[in-house]
């Protein structure tokens, strides 16, 4: 027989199980109506795999966020109001938690896209820890993971292919094997001092920073409880969510201009939104590269804090990937998608005789494009392997490097042209 407390524990415990099953439940089949998961089901349709148990902490965690951003944050706000003091908290730390996550957590140290002075590196740690987004080093291998596997339903830990609930949150929601951690992929971070310690103390610090930061400023303005409520559980829920967008948002919604070897998506407005994180397709190509937005009007504040610390050297070595590597991978898409629209026009039984001659000058533009293409690309190998050779010889410096940074720059503007005149073509087509 249980005792009344042990009975009282075991009741609630349940009631809080059924409770997350059903809101876990609800919010899947919102997510994913029109996605068909890619669970293992028997002949009547039903899904034969386990569920995996329940990864309470980080449940436990969202389920108050949640209900204090839809119940006690409104009603604090009808009923005391907010102070203009807690509003800018509000924005300032949502900064400061974003940044660190996407400059810090993302760039830094999953990418190693560049280097940073420890100042950096201690401050982006801590505000990190206040995102509650796990250490640097379990975010860090799930990351690399994702990148190397990404798309596999059975090792991607977000997999963008189990729905788009499951790569927003409920990949955190369950203990599933994909989401296992393995630092054998993070040994460099391992040997970080400032990462090290991050970890070995990452309850303490996160919890120092979620809720002392607030309760510090509370005390400092007056208004305790709307810093509560303002700095730290609606903070908190937004920094979470607006982080979450990249795995699945970005996954599902915008254009491929570089790649469709993965779901990544360049996405614009989501840009907006995750600090530059949202020219996702590019940066799952160029995953080195310190810069997402890559033109000067995207929108990319990551970048931009980077590059301005690298002018009072608090950041050095930062990567970028060649004009010429981009350009090549665009054009690679556009000669794609056109192969793509060739064969629809040729398998369309209804084609007219002239849209037929039509299709076979474009084919045969096309092909002639891609000859061009490929004698581009076979240049720019040779000049790398002259450039490698004068390198090691170093005989004839500077003029050496000159002339092959000008055959550089004529091959790049090469596939610029080709881009256009590919971008016109495929309008001409489409038109016809």
């Amino acid at each position: 027989m249980l005792c009344t407390r042990e009975r009282d524990w075991f009741e609630s415990h349940q009631a809080l199980t059924q409770f997350f099953i059903f809101f876990e439940h609800k919010w899947y089949n919102a997510a994913n109506s029109n996605n068909h998961t890619l669970t293992m089901k028997n002949k009547n349709n039903v899904s034969t795999e386990p569920k995996a148990p329940i990864n309470w902490v980080p449940s436990i965690m969202f389920i108050i966020s949640t209900l204090a951003v839809l119940v006690a944050v409104p009603w604090y706000g009808f009923s005391h109001g907010y102070s203009s003091e807690a509003w800018i908290a509000f924005i300032v730390l949502n900064f400061f938690c974003g940044i660190a996550i996407t400059a810090g957590y993302h760039r830094l140290w999953s990418h190693n896209a560049y280097q940073a002075h420890p100042i950096v590196k201690i401050w982006f740690a801590l505000w990190g820890a206040c995102a509650a987004q796990n250490s640097i080093l379990v975010w860090s291998s799930g990351h690399r993971v994702h990148h190397r596997h990404v798309d596999d339903v059975d090792k991607d830990p977000y997999s963008a292919k189990r729905g788009l609930w499951f790569s927003h949150m409920g990949w955190m929601l369950r203990k599933y094997p994909s989401g296992e951690v393995n630092f054998d992929n993070v040994k460099n971070l391992q040997a970080d001092p400032i990462v090290a310690w991050q970890h070995k103390y990452y309850l303490f610090i996160a919890l120092s920073m979620m809720i002392g930061v607030p309760v510090i400023l509370g005390l400092l303005s007056g208004d305790f409880w709307g810093m509560i409520l303002l700095a730290g559980f609606l903070r908190l829920f937004v920094s979470h969510h607006v982080t979450f967008f990249i795995n699945s948002i970005a996954h599902k919604w915008g254009k491929q201009p570089y790649t469709d070897e993965n779901t990544a998506r360049d996405n614009a407005f989501f840009a907006l939104l995750t600090h530059g994180e949202g020219y996702h397709n590019y940066h799952h190509i160029f995953q080195t590269d310190y810069r997402n937005g890559i033109r000067w009007w995207h929108w990319d504040p990551t970048k931009w804090l980077i590059h301005a610390m690298s002018w009072v050297g608090l950041t050095s070595n930062l990567k970028t990937v060649s004009n010429f590597k981009i350009q090549r991978a665009k054009n690679h898409m556009q000669f794609k998608r056109a192969n793509e629209e060739l064969a629809k026009a040729h398998s369309s039984e209804n084609l007219a005789a002239h849209m037929h001659k039509n299709v076979e000058q474009w084919k045969a533009s096309l092909e002639k494009e891609y000859e061009d293409f490929k004698d581009t690309l076979q240049q720019w190998s040779e000049l790398q392997t002259e450039k490698m050779q004068s390198t090691k010889k170093d005989l004839q410096g500077k003029w050496d490097k000159a002339v092959i940074r000008t055959r550089y720059k004529e091959l790049e503007y090469s596939l610029k042209m080709q881009h256009k005149r590919l971008k016109f073509m495929h309008a001409q087509f489409a038109f016809s």
